[in-house]
């Protein structure tokens, strides 16, 4: 986590001007200028604004060679900072506060929108938290801090062979929609039933099981982003599942059928036929879920849906040590040693404890990609992912002002220098509200 506290500038007439600055922008970092409003919250179209308006930018800023990258997206987080997102508290109100001071750090990382995940728990769980977790809708500051687009809910339609760490005892299938419906509550999935935008943005359930496929259809109609995961599905069952509507993969490689040279699995449909879409893949970028050449060759098999993902849990952020945990069904112990979560006693992985941007700079390292390259994996593809590309994710005029500026450092390792990304600065909507302290 970043050595530094926030900074929040905003300029007078709020315009601020990025010059002599790296945008990425596609596959390319592209020197030009990039004007932003902390009044709207956009950026804007900087000749639009000097030539047609005859505006000026109060704050001009020179960059100095830096980059300037749209906000990261965080796609599967669990919790950070101490506080769990598949929690009950005795007082609900204090949980509000505490995804608020969440949102406060997570900013920091450079994470300006994630979508906060709820493992497989009790169907009282979900009704309670859900609507704390739905998106952060328009009456958002830039001071709030990094923004929910929607709740991730990973479970607990699961297959118990591939439960990973998620409670056995409440994995259920799904014959109807109503019993997704009564799981979740009829607000949080349903939109006649919802009061503004739905809780729930993705739902990950494995395909095989119950009338799960048939389902699918329903669920993309409602604007929910199906993920397949935590599955046995055969490459049949999955390509099935893509056919239906299905767009994301949850974690892939962990918690599903593995790769096998007669039947490739879920990883399979990576390389579907023409006549389908490809489906988004999330990755854990640790270095511990996965081998970096497994990384790797995911990447290659489908780049355009290559996702990096943390899967972190609530120790991120904390010290190392050991500390409580329950999946709903009883007190367990997670031992925290750097971005490694094991189960105390075991070598059962529980999640991670890494950064999304260290998950970025692994990736750098270990697959020689462009810095356009592996920031797209954290920007434009969730966005497209999630379907807010239009206003995330990208740095078109128009898009949500949303910027992290990055510096760069050598990185040594695996037999060759490569660079380090330095978070710098984080903008939120227009308005800086996070730069970090100057080791001189």
């Amino acid at each position: 986590m970043p050595s530094a506290t926030p900074a929040v500038s905003e300029p007078a007439n709020g315009i601020t001007k990025f010059t002599n600055c790296r945008l990425v922008r596609g596959d390319a970092l592209v020197w030009d200028d990039v004007w932003v409003s902390s009044a709207t919250g956009k950026i804007l179209r900087s000749q639009a604004a000097f030539y047609d308006g005859l505006i000026l930018p109060d704050n001009t800023i020179d960059l100095g060679g830096r980059i300037v990258s749209p906000g990261m997206i965080e796609c599967q987080l669990n919790g950070a900072f101490g506080f769990n997102f598949s929690t009950l508290l005795d007082d609900m109100s204090q949980y509000g506060k505490n995804v608020r001071d969440l949102n406060k750090k997570l900013i920091q990382t450079g994470v300006t929108s994630y979508i906060p995940t709820v493992t497989s728990q009790t169907s009282g769980l979900y009704k309670q938290v859900l609507p704390y977790l739905g998106p952060s809708g328009p009456s958002r500051i830039a001071q709030d801090g990094a923004e929910s687009l929607g709740a991730h809910v990973e479970g607990p339609f699961l297959n118990p062979g591939k439960n990973g760490v998620h409670n056995k005892s409440v994995l259920r299938e799904a014959e109807t929609l109503e019993d997704l419906e009564d799981m979740y509550g009829a607000s949080n999935i349903n939109p006649d039933a919802a009061d503004g935008e739905l809780p729930i943005k993705m739902i990950t359930a494995a395909p095989e099981l119950g009338q799960m496929t048939k389902l699918i259809p329903e669920l993309c109609a409602r604007g929910i982003v199906y993920s397949i995961g935590h599955s046995e599905a055969t490459y049949e069952e999955a390509s099935a599942a893509v056919a239906a509507g299905a767009t994301m993969i949850t974690h892939l490689f962990n918690a599903m059928r593995p790769l096998h040279h007669r039947n490739p699995g879920i990883f399979g449909v990576l390389g579907i036929a023409e006549s389908l879409p490809r489906p988004y893949f999330g990755i854990i970028g640790d270095g511990i879920h996965l081998h970096p050449t497994t990384i790797k060759i995911a990447w290659n098999a489908h780049p355009d849906g290559f996702i990096l993902v943390t899967d972190a849990m609530h120790m991120a952020g904390l010290p190392d040590g050991t500390y409580p945990w329950t999946n709903g069904e009883g007190e367990f112990h997670i031992t925290k040693k750097g971005a490694v979560l094991l189960l105390e006693g075991s070598d059962t992985i529980a999640g991670s404890s890494i950064t999304l941007i260290d998950c970025v700079n692994n990736f750098l390292s270990w697959s020689g990609a462009t810095i356009p390259k592996a920031l797209k994996a954290v920007t434009t593809t969730p966005a497209a992912m999630l379907d807010v590309q239009e206003v995330k994710g990208s740095l078109e005029a128009g898009a949500d002002a949303d910027l992290v500026i990055f510096s760069e450092e050598p990185s040594h390792g695996h037999g060759r220098t490569t660079t380090k990304l330095v978070i710098d600065q984080v903008w939120k909507f227009g308005t800086k509200v996070f730069e970090r302290r100057s080791s001189a």
